[in-house]
């Protein structure tokens, strides 16, 4: 038997990518792992493959389209040498799959047709899945909502992707849509297994912690069917009329109303409609109009305590006069400065307008917030590494004539030392809270490279560099590097980072001021090693020295501890044998 089978863009690393090539046509054969179609992103190229063998029926893009995940790029005619075997078996199991989802689909239809009066519709539908099911162990559906999980920050976000649709089946974990932050892109998943009943969002949007971006069916299980449906019932129409209240007054307020109340609304809320507290905190609730649903519970199964409660009042306090303070002082940095006037510059003479990168566009707002908000100081000093030279130079002779591949650069031994400097340097190795009234102290180190690259620079992290040694830091930090340039670096390869070194060595220059990159307190800018006469006590020697300039952050690094930084990292780099110390 002969079936159609359609060929989706697979993960591409979610973003939307140009088909720059067609490799096939209508009624060519292919074979397993064959290029259908070629698509570039902003970073690389790359060839979209056939899992299996089969001719092509049709192709469903044309070159310059822009595809996301889960586009259907054509469909393959599959043959299928097995079906046959076990026919009946399949009959039975596909029938009972069909009627479960004419059930779904009718379902479905009831709940789109009744949207503006969902309260009864929610309970006939309830009663008709209830009045179905086995008196055993009966079943039913529930609406639930999705919301954005902690993004890690409080300005919104880009949805650069939507990988689901309406009335899609989706799995746990499953992706929904691609966010774009200032660093990376990431999914937002299904919570849990069942169907997309309603989406809120499209690509474009914006997006912030705790924003509904879906609504989805899911399936739960019970014992008693009158308690099942009353509870389900109950819970479905308060969560229509809190939506038609979020609504009516969405429109009613000014847009700088919602943007400035759009910062309280980043606590966790719960998208189950049971709301677990005792009968005394539900009055406290009602007295101060607090929605109980938007409270998370910190007792056993999300019970809500009276602590709760307040805790959840003095954060909202808080983020109002955080609101109004950065309203009054002219932004949330506390700048007030005059517009900067637009200047025609064909006036004075030929002009050319080209688009920033993708990645400009993205750390530029990042960089300038980290300038702007960071009190930077840097500390210039140099080290002498007239030994560590000659050293690496002949240990890459020794790898030569192994011929294992292995190619030590000096910014390896770089990261060796940052590492250890960061173990006597505990305050390098933390970052400030967001209140900004503690310091966090972090037990692992972790290294971030800055990588120039065609399309702009990136920063790749390093993990574990104290317990790497020198050899495997060299292999991954060449492997990390390419996957820069080609543009395959993965939102995991850009996170955790506790320190940022920036080399120009390859370049040239002196020094210079590198730019901290927050939540981090420091970045170390290595430039151009050169050689200098030192006096040794009785003459003048040339000794090869490698300028230093650390940017640190003077609410967490006092300038003395600037200086012992650099001092040991000078030490380390010029004996390098006291890494083993």
């Amino acid at each position: 038997m002969m079936s159609i089978e359609e060929i989706k863009l697979p993960d591409v690393g979610g973003e939307s990518v140009e088909v720059i090539e067609i490799c096939v046509k209508a009624g060519d054969e292919v074979g397993e792992e064959d290029a259908i179609i070629v698509v570039e992103t902003e970073k690389a190229s790359m060839d979209i493959p056939v899992d299996f063998a089969g001719t092509i029926e049709s192709i469903n893009v044309k070159t310059g389209d822009k595809i996301s995940e889960g586009d259907v790029v054509c469909t393959i005619k599959k043959a299928s040498s097995d079906e046959s075997e076990s026919e009946p078996e399949k009959e039975e199991s596909t029938e009972e799959e069909k009627e479960s989802t004419e059930e779904e689909k009718e379902s479905t239809e009831e709940e789109k047709e009744s949207t503006k009066e969902e309260k009864e519709s929610t309970k006939e539908e309830l009663t008709q899945k209830n009045d179905s099911s086995s008196d055993d162990n009966e079943t039913s559906t529930v609406i639930e909502d999705v919301i954005v999980p902690d993004l890690g920050q409080d300005d919104a976000v880009d949805v650069i992707e939507i990988a689901v649709n309406e009335g899609d089946e989706v799995e746990e974990e499953d992706g929904l849509i691609t966010l774009e932050t200032e660093k990376a892109t990431m999914d937002v998943p299904a919570p849990f297994k069942g169907k997309i009943t309603e989406l809120l969002v499209k690509a474009g949007d914006k997006v912030k912690t705790g924003t509904l971006i879906a609504k989805m069916e899911k399936t739960v299980k019970g014992k008693k069917k009158s308690e099942t449906v009353a509870k389900q019932t109950s819970d479905s129409t308060a969560k229509v009329e809190n939506e038609n209240k979020e609504n009516s007054k969405n429109k009613e307020d000014s847009k700088s109303k919602e943007e400035s109340s759009s910062k309280t609304q980043s606590e966790p809320v719960k998208t189950s409609g049971k709301v677990y507290a005792s009968p005394s905190v539900r009055r406290i609730a009602r007295e101060f109009g607090i929605d109980l649903s938007l409270v998370t519970g910190s007792a056993r199964k999300g019970r809500i305590l009276r602590e709760d409660v307040r805790q959840y009042i003095k954060d909202k306090i808080k983020n109002i006069n955080n609101a109004e303070a950065s309203t009054t002082s002219g932004g949330s940095l506390g700048f007030n400065l005059p517009e900067l006037k637009p200047v025609d510059f064909s006036k004075f003479g030929e002009i050319e307008t080209v688009e920033m990168s993708r990645i400009q566009k993205i750390s530029g707002p990042s960089l300038h917030r980290n300038w702007v908000g960071i009190p930077h100081v840097t500390q210039f000093d140099e080290a002498d590494i007239t030994e560590l030279e000659e050293f690496r130079k002949t240990q890459n002779a020794l790898n030569a004539k192994k011929d294992n591949g292995v190619k030590i650069s000096p910014l390896v031994f770089a990261l060796k030392a940052v590492a250890k400097a960061l173990e006597l340097h505990p305050n390098f190795n933390s970052s400030l809270s967001p209140d900004e009234q503690s310091i966090i102290f972090k037990k692992y180190i972790n290294i971030a490279v800055a990588v120039d690259t065609p399309n702009g620079l990136v920063v790749p992290v390093i993990k574990d560099v104290d317990k790497k040694g020198i050899e495997e830091l060299s292999n991954e930090l060449k492997e990390i590097s390419k996957k820069a340039r080609d543009g395959k670096l993965k939102a995991q390869d850009m996170q955790g980072a506790c320190f940022t070194i920036s080399s120009l060595g390859g370049i040239g220059g002196t020094a210079f001021t590198p730019i901290i990159n927050a939540p981090e307190v420091a970045i170390l800018g290595l430039s151009k090693s050169e050689f200098k006469p030192k006096y040794n006590g009785k003459d003048f020697e040339p000794r090869l020295m490698l300028p230093l300039s650390l940017s640190y952050d003077h609410r967490v690094i006092d300038g003395a501890d600037g200086a012992r930084f650099t001092t040991t990292l000078s030490k380390l780099l010029s004996d390098i044998r006291l890494l083993l110390l």
